[in-house]
């Protein structure tokens, strides 16, 4: 019979995995939007539509960033941490919020 202690541990292990994960994506997000948002630059030389194609990328970093503090949270729940993640919701959603109010107004990407 298993342990509490040992699933305990399989979960906070399987837990920073998955916040390891949704960070490397978050980050891979970052990159695809950088390397798009050049593409257009060089091939539109519009700066007003690489925004927004950086934005929207942006915005996808930002969701994943915020799963994996989620996460982490879930399983060490100590007073710190939990105002750490209330601060970084905070932020992070009036980020996204501005973020796709800015987006709202997008143009389209002419080719």
């Amino acid at each position: 019979m298993f342990e509490i202690s040992f699933l305990r541990e399989i979960l906070i292990s399987s837990v920073h995995f998955l916040q390891l994960f949704l960070e490397i994506i978050s980050v891979i997000c970052v990159v695809i939007g950088l390397v798009k948002t050049l593409i257009i630059l060089i091939q539109l030389k519009s700066g007003r539509t690489a925004r927004y194609c950086f934005g929207d990328w942006l915005a996808t970093a930002l969701e994943f960033q915020l799963a994996a503090d989620i996460l982490i949270t879930t399983v060490d729940p100590d007073l710190d941490s939990l105002i750490k993640l209330a601060i970084i919701a905070v932020i992070r959603t009036f980020l996204n919020y501005f973020l796709s109010k800015e987006l709202e107004h997008k143009p389209a990407i002419e080719k």
